[in-house]
């Protein structure tokens, strides 16, 4: 199975699209090599720009190019890119609904050797709290290039989480994704895994794993965590009566949050969180899967522990 890093479908999807005739334009922190955004320089040079060491600049520069008309990419860190320029992102873009695609790279532990400092476990959190902004986390390269897609044919602010870290492939060039969209990617009948981004491979490992003790677990690859696929959540929800969140990300604010908030509403249904709790660590990306607990066996673990 191949695998390739989401960030690695930034900078060819976007000149795809210029030259399918959207007017993009895209503006990065000193980072562009990095986040892949250099392949679309390389061919577009007039449509990147580099404002240097300085996120919140960026974001601004952004919302300006997008009040000509154009639509305006944003790279970074992801660390860097929700962080140090929320301000921008919540009183400049989603106030003012602008068409700005806050599309940060090395998102997650899997950032890796870069250490605490530079792996994002709120990001997702900092997002989908703000009115106005949709929040689309690809679990893979091809689930990538769709949430690109649809962040530039759809007018306003989106965050799209890309990452560092080779993954899987869970889909092929035929996936489009949506709005909202939640996808069945291993059926299940005794409990739910829900998971995003780096964790619906895990996730798909996990159930093969359990399915050896006789669990037949259920995996939904969460895309679109704002807005929520609510009719298959709650549907896969209804079938298993438990489910498992798992997300790269810590798990108070983000889409473990987004579906108990869901699922108090709708369906109360007992839950469990596997996530991060405490920042992360210098190590490489594999490593920290397993050391969090956030690998294949790591996650059917605490499955089994969960279900008794």
């Amino acid at each position: 199975m191949a695998k390739r890093a989401t960030r690695e479908a930034y900078g060819e999807t976007l000149v795809e699209l210029v030259n399918e005739g959207l007017d993009i334009v895209a503006v990065d922190a000193d980072l562009a090599g990095s986040t892949k955004l250099a392949e679309f320089g390389k061919v577009f040079p007039e449509r990147l720009v580099d404002v240097g060491i300085a996120e919140q600049d960026m974001i601004d520069v952004a919302a300006g190019l997008s009040l000509t008309g154009r639509v305006a990419f944003t790279g970074s860190f992801a660390v860097f890119a929700t962080g140090r320029a929320y301000d921008q992102i919540r009183n400049t873009v989603c106030d003012a609904q602008l068409n700005v695609k806050v599309c940060p790279t090395h998102a997650g532990i899997t950032v890796g050797e870069d250490g605490a400092t530079h792996q994002s476990l709120e990001d997702i959190g900092l997002m989908r709290g703000l009115p106005q902004m949709r929040v689309l986390v690809p679990a893979d390269y091809w689930a990538a290039k769709a949430a690109l897609r649809l962040a530039a044919t759809n007018d306003g602010p989106f965050y799209v989480r890309l990452g560092r870290h080779k993954v899987p492939e869970v889909y092929d060039e035929s996936f489009k994704g949506g709005l909202p969209y939640a996808g069945v990617v291993r059926q299940g009948s005794d409990v739910t895994l829900a998971a995003c981004g780096v964790e619906v491979a895990q996730c798909l490992a996990a159930a093969k794993t359990l399915e050896k003790e006789g669990i037949s677990a259920e995996v939904i690859d969460v895309f679109s965590v704002k807005p929520l696929d609510e009719e298959v959540l709650l549907t896969s929800a209804a079938k298993t009566g438990k489910v498992v969140t798992v997300e790269e990300h810590n798990v108070a604010t983000g889409l473990g949050a987004a579906i108990a908030e869901l699922l108090a509403q709708e369906q109360p249904s007992p839950m469990k969180f596997i996530g991060m709790r405490t920042f992360g660590t210098s190590a490489p990306g594999d490593v920290l899967l397993t050391h969090f607990g956030l690998d294949g066996d790591g996650i059917a673990k605490q499955v089994e522990d969960f279900l008794g």
